[in-house]
């Protein structure tokens, strides 16, 4: 949360896929207020089925299995940096995908 607030606050443009977000949002009655406040200054990008049928393509490409990681690769443009807690599946994926991103653990 940090890195990605320091993002916003200088002006970095932040995006995702919409089911990236179901991998931390659990709050049932949205009293995440920290991440609903940063959530606001997302690009969120919505997974549909061109989406989907992408990153099913890519991870048979990669022969690896998270449709997730793989929307993830899918919705960063050149010279983004994913943030990420699994480096190598993404810089994996990335590169099968030939995006020019830089993967950022974290």
């Amino acid at each position: 949360m940090a890195l990605l607030e320091v993002a916003e606050e200088d002006g970095v443009e932040l995006r995702t896929s919409a089911i990236v977000v179901s991998q931390v949002w659990r709050d049932p009655s949205g009293r995440q207020a920290r991440l609903a406040a940063l959530l606001r200054a997302v690009d969120i990008r919505e997974v549909d089925d061109r989406l989907a049928r992408a990153a099913g393509v890519l991870i048979g490409e990669a022969g690896t299995s998270d449709p997730i990681d793989a929307t993830l690769v899918l919705v960063a443009e050149a010279g983004d940096h994913i943030l990420t807690t699994d480096p190598g599946d993404l810089r994996y994926l990335a590169d099968t995908a030939g995006a020019r991103v830089a993967v950022v653990p974290c």
